[in-house]
């Protein structure tokens, strides 16, 4: 059974210079880049490119936000256009980074595509649900104005619809999981392999259902999808030990799964014992941490020569970044190891075990914090 977690975002280490994006696909207008790195030195050519054009950098991957679209009440599509080195090649069902300026800081967070690989290369979408703890996903919905400038990171994921698609699909959603599964779905139509495609998903209400006029109009185009929505106020929350009443032939199909950790945990359960976990591919948008224990502690980052202090709940990266470090990560969640920097000395807590990390170890940024004193190289 494939399980997979999202969220992610890219960037690198201020002390490295990192890989531009594209060089390959690009050779000549890296060389050039390259020679302008050296007689702009000690300032970079994105130092002067971005007064011409803010989406022209060789150091990360940035975008501007064309549209905001509202889906319901408490979502809204953002259309990005990507700058210098995109790559649309991205597999439908994979999700990207991205990162706004809000108060003068960075906030990141990962969000699934909405649009499809295969549509005019020109334009991403993402589609946010605001969520009361979320800061960022609120600020998306309701405060974000186009021609704002974000940073991006590449595209990225498991949790993909493969080409050709399987002859039979199961798509089981719940609330804003449907996001992934919308990319794969417009996918599937430019690709005409809507062949036999079940889709069950639930929401709150009616209202709350994302891309609802989207859904409707697919399945009259279109006899080979069928969507079944469950309005769980009224109805309550599906039985998945009764699937069969719904989905017969349940077992036969390939079946991608997405929405809230009980639902997934569930589906987990359901499909093991019935022998077929291989069919399951499952999309996290989360991943829990465990107590917080400890009194937190000074951080210094011994290459940068700064510090800050800390409490035992602040991941090491968000310590950084309260200082202006911009440390390696990737997904932010302690999945990709992208985050992994050398611990000098003292003791860092990693926050989901509570397992105990001492000096010489390598550990991840995102998941792990002060337990105490600590330096890194960084």
């Amino acid at each position: 059974m494939a399980k997979n977690y999202v969220k992610v975002s890219a960037n690198v280490a201020d002390t490295v210079r990192p890989t531009v994006a594209g060089a390959e696909r690009h050779p000549v207008l890296h060389a050039l880049r390259t020679v302008a790195a050296r007689v702009t030195f000690p300032l970079l050519p994105d130092d002067y490119l971005q007064l011409a054009n803010p989406l022209w950098s060789a150091r990360e991957l940035r975008g501007r936000v064309v549209g905001v679209r509202r889906e319901t009440v408490d979502s809204a599509t953002l259309v990005i256009k990507p700058g210098w080195g995109f790559s649309f090649d991205y597999e439908p069902g994979q999700y990207i980074g991205i990162g706004v300026l809000v108060e003068g800081r960075w906030r990141w967070r990962s969000y699934s595509l909405t649009s499809s690989p295969v549509a005019a290369k020109k334009t991403i979408t993402i589609t946010v649900k605001a969520m009361p703890e979320g800061f960022l996903s609120t600020h998306l919905v309701s405060g974000v104005a186009p021609g704002t400038i974000v940073r991006l990171a590449a595209p990225q994921g498991n949790f993909v619809m493969p080409d050709p698609a399987p002859p039979k699909v199961l798509f089981l959603t719940g609330g804003s999981g449907i996001t992934p599964v919308m990319s794969m779905l417009r996918t599937l139509v430019r690709r005409d392999q809507i062949t036999d495609i079940v889709h069950l998903h639930s929401a709150p209400t009616e209202s709350d259902v994302l891309f609802a006029t989207e859904l409707e109009k697919l399945g009259a185009a279109h006899a080979g999808y069928s969507l079944r929505l469950r309005a769980t106020r009224k109805q309550g929350r599906l039985d998945l030990s009764r699937l069969a009443d719904e989905v017969p032939d349940w077992q036969d199909r390939q079946t991608w799964a997405c929405g809230p950790e009980g639902m997934l945990d569930e589906a987990a359960r359901v499909w093991d014992a019935a022998g077929v976990g291989s069919r399951l591919h499952l999309e996290r948008f989360a991943v829990s941490k465990g107590q917080v224990h400890g009194q937190g502690g000074t951080v210094e980052f011994a290459r940068s020569g700064k510090s800050v202090t800390v409490d035992a709940a602040t991941p090491l990266m968000e310590a950084g970044e309260q200082v202006g470090i911009r440390m390696p990560f990737g997904c932010r969640m302690g999945i990709c190891q992208s985050c992994v920097v050398g611990l000098l000395d003292g003791h860092v807590r990693d926050l989901r075990s509570g397992v105990e990390h001492e000096p010489g170890s390598r550990v991840q940024t995102c998941i792990s914090a002060a337990s105490g004193d600590c330096v890194l190289d960084v």
